[in-house]
């Protein structure tokens, strides 16, 4: 385009200039004369017609899950400390599924057949809610006295006390609290009651009612 656009200019105005030198061969031609100085010359050219292409980025809306500290942040929390949220996992000590739930706890919420409850999502969601449910009518006593107390570093609160409760059992949290952190149970893979009490602090598990015979039904 260019090209084409100097080329038009070029050619008309050499002939105009042999045509001057063939009428007037003594005259001088002055250069000067033929300046641009003082002229607006502009060799841009627009968009529409260089037609170029330039890549516009896209905005995107990408959709993250934040839980935060709502119960279901609590619940999702626990189970990827526990399995990695995996509800069809098996540990080298027998424990089951997304919340690693062993076999005697399983029957105190009603449930005597585990190879049906690791191949079934929903009952062990609501295991999840009944063995909470229990653990806190256990520790409905311990929850009230020492909730929002400093223990060995930590601050005590209900979901830090559940969250133990689930990895060592109501019994065991009740030691740690009472003994103001002396007792300190850890399980086979080293994870302590202190170090779920501090993890899992400052969760809402207001829902979590205190149900002394919470079990599970279908």
């Amino acid at each position: 385009m260019i090209k084409s656009s100097v080329k038009n200019i070029v050619i008309p105005f050499s002939i105009c200039v042999l045509i001057a030198l063939a009428l007037y061969p003594n005259s001088t031609l002055n250069p000067e004369s033929y300046s641009t100085e003082g002229l607006e010359l502009n060799y841009n050219i627009s968009e529409d017609l260089a037609m170029v292409a330039q890549d516009k980025p896209t905005q995107q809306n990408l959709f993250t899950p934040h839980l935060g500290k709502s119960f279901e942040g609590f619940k999702e929390a626990l189970a990827f400390k526990e399995s990695r949220g995996d509800y069809f996992t098996v540990n080298t000590l027998g424990y089951l599924g997304k919340y690693q739930f062993g076999s005697e706890t399983l029957k105190l919420l009603g449930i005597y057949t585990p190879n049906q409850f690791l191949y079934n999502p929903e009952l062990q969601e609501k295991a999840f809610i009944a063995n909470a449910e229990r653990n806190k009518w256990v520790l409905r006593k311990d929850i009230k006295r020492f909730e929002g107390k400093q223990i060995s570093g930590v601050k005590i609160t209900e979901s830090g006390i559940l969250a133990a409760a689930h990895l060592a059992g109501p019994g065991n949290v009740k030691k740690f609290l009472r003994s103001y952190g002396s007792h300190n149970l850890s399980d086979a893979y080293g994870s302590s009651v202190r170090y779920y009490m501090q993890k899992f602090s400052g969760y809402d598990t207001s829902m979590i009612t205190p149900d002394k015979k919470a079990r599970v039904t279908l």
